[in-house]
C-alpha cells in the first residue's frame, strides 16, 4: 500500500499492534479544492455517465459511510485493502470516455 518508496508494509508493521490500514478510493467529489483541477468538470460527467450505479458527485455521504465502515468494529479484521467507493466504475475496468481521449491527445 505505500506508494513512492520506503521500507515496510504498514499493514503487517502495524497490525500486530491493533492498527488497520485502509485505503478509500472514491469517486469525484465536487469540493474547493476539486474546482482549481482543470477538466473536473468533464471528468465529473463523465464518471456519472460510465458509473454503474451513477454517481452523485454533489454528495460525500457514500465516502464517509464507508469510512465510519472502515473505523467500527464491523471491519476489525480488514487490513490492508482498497475500498473503491465509485459507483461501481473501478469494476468496469475500463478508461473514462471521452476524458481519457483527451488526455491521450494532450
Amino acid at each position: 500500500m505505500r506508494e513512492g518508496g520506503g521500507e515496510g508494509a504498514p499493514p503487517r508493521d502495524l497490525g500486530s499492534r491493533g492498527v488497520r490500514v485502509n485505503l478509500i478510493s472514491a469517486g469525484p467529489i465536487e469540493t474547493l479544492a476539486a474546482n482549481g483541477i482543470p477538466g473536473f468538470d468533464r471528468l465529473a460527467t463523465s464518471w456519472r455517465a460510465q458509473a454503474p450505479l451513477g454517481w452523485d458527485t454533489g454528495d460525500p455521504a457514500p465516502v464517509a459511510d464507508a469510512a465510519c465502515f472502515l473505523l467500527s468494529d464491523l471491519a476489525r479484521a480488514i487490513s490492508g485493502e482498497i475500498l473503491h467507493v465509485d459507483g461501481g466504475f473501478h469494476a468496469m475496468g475500463t478508461a473514462l470516455e471521452p476524458v481519457a481521449a483527451e488526455v491521450v491527445s494532450a
